[in-house]
């Protein structure tokens, strides 16, 4: 884009409907004030947010509507049967004309419970500056550092740094930087925050529904999750959903002494571990007839994959294992299926714990993480008939003692109450050329398509009951110990992330 005189350009941002920075102002611009804005995220970072705990939730709600407020947002707290949800709203000074009027973003501000003694700070709620240090450790460096400059590689530790307060914090520190330097979008603009994400989003699929006039949109961006491995910009059409059981098997009814009961008392943990077992193949694959069925994956959507530039090597050494499971061609291929996964497994106790006992029971957390083509009920059900005919009846709650000396094998099968379903946007749409128009202005390339993410989030209602397409911003850094002990948030991508907000705001209609 050719460079604009100053008269002109300030003209221009009055004057036009649709407002277009080029790439160097918005650089410039965020430069400029970045350092005004690490206030703000300290503040709203040491505000616990875990939705199990109720008492964590208002003073989260009464920092966003003071914040949103301040530059100009109309907020609502949407009650639900939990905890309320925030919606805050603005209409633009000048509309802009064409296929994209209203844009709705979702993000959520509950974060993960915590294990402050797994973390390498005084607090998860008190928000810790670090830097990589020789030894390739994280090292603690003192915070008013921010306010003569940044390193772009140094983090910020605390919990829902990354997932998903970081996202709404730069939204903000975008919108104070826009009205400081006299930018307006001309959308309307819509946003609405979960508090119950990262419990499932139980009640959001009937707030979306009381409230879709309300939510009414043209385009709905989710700007959560992280990036591609490489931290390029990325986009991000599905995701998968997420569907999970307990499943718990029976010994003895109290624990006994395994050298009187130890090849007599049947063991839980051990029908436990063939249970699982017989559910894959040494490749990792789900054995279960028909888990797979009506998964296909055409040429078209072979290059798609393809395209994504992963590396199976880097891959491999991050995370730290010899061979990946053989689902799919490659990783890309992989995200394509639905999973079932293990992710956690309880029988009595180890180290020094640990008892010479025959357990009374075995506990395993199993997710299913679901694709557009797999229907969860039929999934479930599959499990269920595989379980069944292993000899096991199975119960929705714990065994009577007739049941327990009426039933060889007995399994307690439960199943949360909510799920989050899978959804995938085509390649193309217009939606996907505006928004990819805007990344290209922030970065000056082409960002990373995924066809599909593994994680999951809550927004199927919003497409079916509101009918509009929705595309993935992801900004963080994908190395941000989401979900576990040190979550962090690289510095350079909270600087992109709000560049990345403003060229999204500020965004021309495109043909």
């Amino acid at each position: 884009m050719k460079k604009i005189h100053l008269s002109l350009c300030i003209f221009s941002l009055i004057s036009l409907t649709a407002v277009a920075q080029p790439k160097a102002d918005l650089e410039s611009i965020v430069q400029k004030h970045v350092k005004n804005y690490y206030g703000d995220l300290y503040d709203f970072m040491v505000l616990p947010s875990n939705a199990h705990i109720k008492e964590q939730i208002q003073p989260n709600l009464d920092w966003l509507k003071k914040a949103f407020e301040k530059r100009g947002f109309n907020t609502e707290a949407l009650p639900t049967d939990g905890h309320p949800v925030f919606f805050a709203e603005k209409k633009p000074t000048t509309p802009t004309t064409g296929p994209l009027k209203t844009l709705l973003f979702y993000m959520h501000f509950d974060g993960q419970p915590v294990e402050p003694e797994k973390w390498q700070q005084e607090s998860p709620y008190k928000p810790v500056l670090k830097k990589r240090g020789a030894n390739g450790q994280w090292e603690k460096i003192d915070w008013n550092n921010l306010q003569t400059g940044y390193d772009p590689e140094w983090r910020i530790f605390a919990r829902a740094v990354s997932d998903d307060k970081g996202p709404i914090l730069m939204l903000l520190a975008a919108l104070d930087m826009m009205q400081k330097e006299s930018i307006n979008s001309p959308y309307h603009i819509k946003v609405i925050l979960d508090s119950e994400e990262e419990i499932g989003a139980p009640h959001l699929a009937e707030t979306v529904k009381k409230y879709k006039e309300k939510l009414a949109a043209d385009f709905l961006m989710v700007m959560d999750g992280g990036r591609h491995l490489s931290n390029e910009p990325t986009l991000t059409y599905g995701c998968r959903g997420i569907a999970t059981i307990t499943l718990t098997t029976y010994g003895p009814k109290t624990p006994q002494h395994s050298g009187h009961y130890g090849n007599y008392a049947p063991n839980p943990a051990l029908r436990m571990a063939q249970l699982l077992a017989s559910m894959k193949d040494e490749d990792g694959r789900v054995t279960i007839p028909g888990y797979y069925d009506g998964i296909s994956i055409n040429a078209d959507a072979r290059k798609i994959l393809a395209a994504v530039p992963d590396s199976p090597e880097n891959i491999r050494q991050k995370l730290g294992f010899a061979a990946p499971d053989k689902v799919g061609a490659n990783y890309q291929e992989a995200l394509q299926y639905p999973s079932l996964n293990i992710r956690g497994l309880v029988c009595a106790n180890i180290g020094e714990k640990a008892n010479t006992i025959v357990p009374e029971e075995a506990i395993a957390e199993i997710d299913l993480r679901l694709v557009p083509e797999t229907d969860p009920d039929r999934l479930v059900s599959l499990v269920k008939k595989h379980i069944e005919e292993k000899g096991y009846v199975i119960l929705n709650r714990k065994p009577t003692d007739e049941e327990r000396l009426k039933y060889p094998k007995i399994v307690t099968l439960t199943e949360r109450e909510s799920r989050m379903l899978p959804f995938r946007t085509d390649f193309g749409i217009y939606p996907d050329r505006w928004l990819t128009a805007a990344m290209m202005r922030t970065f000056g390339k082409e960002p990373i398509k995924i066809r599909m993410t593994g994680g999951s989030v809550p927004i199927v209602p919003f497409l079916r009951e509101l009918n509009l397409p929705a595309i993935h911003v992801p900004m963080v850094n994908m190395d941000n110990n989401q979900h576990a002990a040190n979550e962090n948030l690289r510095l350079g991508n909270y600087v992109e992330g709000i560049k990345t907000w403003m060229a999204i705001l500020t965004q021309e209609q495109v043909k």
